[in-house]
């Protein structure tokens, strides 16, 4: 039996005659004539159990997370007094193992009680949360969770769960604004919408700044735990990070990526692994453009937050002569077009003033009252950061950007070099001699 308390008191009972009592509904059901009226009450009593099966599934997670967490409690606080010495305890780790397999399924070997173990390492304070405490205090179950602890394990164990259960699903479903979610994002403390599969994916990430960011974008974005693998395989955190000093960097693993300013919503490179495509010299724009909106889904999960797909092949005619800009978008957060030129080719100081062309010509006819200046960015396989630099000049950091793309998943080492080239390529020194400051490419050797 559920209780609706939005449409009022809601009764459902069992599939077959069910019997629906619906109280200070809006509209009721309306004699022979109320077709519209039933078509309503339908939906409303659907939202009420689809909500309710939702709420149902995210329990069952918190449940599975909580469990998971303090069995890796109690391996390091009981069998191990909290000190971390790697080979403490193998064999009694494989008996607990057996025992538990036994018990409960092959769930339980001992690899996934060492991933507990360091679930709880990692995690120490994920039941610390002052509205988890709050919930305890106002239940009067857990008074005194140490001495529960000691006078019996396993009850005070399914009181947190149950706590953790119904007090983090509660929360999930409460009416809350936008702002109020993200202000109370916190990594490292229970959240209702990660579930146990994007906890493994988070423990495999070694760096706690790039495991922070990721569990916070991941909720921020109700990101699934395939996409949050997707996101943490093609390196997002570190991609991000290439254009952040160390303040930026704290910034983006406590707060996630924060749209400001146009830099902060593009990457570089681009990661279109889920193309399928070959690197090919034979690859011809229009299939790529093709292959993108084939997995428009995906692209845009790759293009990162506030993006959304305005139409393709737009046309420009001026006097008699036609153009095409490949991909239009609009971002929800900057509140601006942004255009996209595709190329299959190294990127050249014509197609910097193609793109130029498109931006100056959407600024002036196509942009609306409330609408901030147009983007234009041009996506290659290939550029050369300086002449990018002395084409655009100042306009570079305005309104027109240039990224990669990549048909593969990088690796942190690619990365790495990349900054490395980029810095030697961009990073002015004075000389010796004269005091003047050149670019890099300009050095003697």
């Amino acid at each position: 039996m559920l209780a609706g308390a939005a449409a009022g008191a809601v009764d459902v009972q069992g599939a077959e005659g069910a019997e629906i009592v619906v109280e200070g509904g809006h509209g009721g059901w309306v004699g022979g004539a109320g077709g519209r009226a039933a078509d309503i009450l339908y939906q409303r009593i659907r939202d009420i159990l689809e909500s309710a099966r939702a709420n149902v599934a995210r329990t069952v997670n918190t449940t599975q997370v909580v469990a998971n967490w303090l069995i890796g409690r109690e391996i390091v606080e009981g069998e191990q007094s909290g000190k971390r010495r790697a080979a403490y305890g193998v064999e009694q780790l494989r008996d607990l193992a057996a025992r538990l397999k036994a018990d409960f399924g092959s769930g339980y070997g001992v690899d996934n009680l060492e991933l507990f173990r360091r679930f709880y390492r990692e995690y120490p304070h994920l039941l610390s949360r002052g509205n988890s405490d709050a919930l305890r205090r106002k239940s009067g179950l857990l008074e005194n969770t140490g001495a529960v602890r000691r006078k019996s394990g396993a009850v005070a164990g399914t009181l947190e769960i149950l706590h953790a259960a119904s007090g983090y699903a509660a929360q999930a479903i409460s009416a809350r604004t936008p702002s109020t979610r993200s202000r109370d994002l916190q990594a490292g403390v229970l959240q209702p919408h990660l579930s146990w599969t994007h906890y493994r994916n988070l423990l495999r990430i070694s760096r706690p700044d790039a495991r922070y960011f990721y569990e916070i974008e991941s909720i921020r974005n109700a990101w699934s735990a395939r996409e949050m693998e997707r996101q943490i395989a093609s390196l997002l955190f570190d991609r991000l990070a290439k254009s952040r000093d160390r303040k930026g960097l704290m910034r983006l693993a406590v707060h996630g990526q924060e749209v400001i300013q146009p830099i902060d919503a593009l990457k570089d490179p681009m990661i279109l692994e889920f193309l399928d495509l070959p690197e090919s010299p034979r690859l011809v724009e229009s299939k790529l453009e093709q292959a993108l909106l084939g997995n428009l889904q995906t692209f845009l999960l790759e293009l990162g937050k506030g993006f959304a797909f305005v139409s393709r092949q737009e046309r420009i005619t001026l006097e008699g002569d036609h153009f095409y800009i490949d991909l239009v978008f609009y971002h929800a957060i900057l509140k601006c077009y942004v255009l996209i030129d595709l190329k299959v080719g190294k990127l050249t100081h014509t197609d910097l003033g193609q793109i130029q062309f498109y931006v100056n010509y959407y600024d002036r006819e196509r942009r609306t009252e409330g609408d901030n200046p147009t983007l234009g960015l041009i996506l290659c396989p290939d550029k050369n950061d300086a002449v990018v630099k002395y084409t655009l000049g100042e306009q570079q950091e305005r309104n027109i950007f240039t990224s990669r793309y990549q048909f593969y998943l990088p690796t942190v080492e690619e990365l790495e070099r990349e900054l490395r080239r980029e810095l030697r390529d961009l990073t002015p020194v004075a000389t010796k001699t004269t005091g003047r400051r050149v670019p890099a490419k300009g050095r003697k050797k």
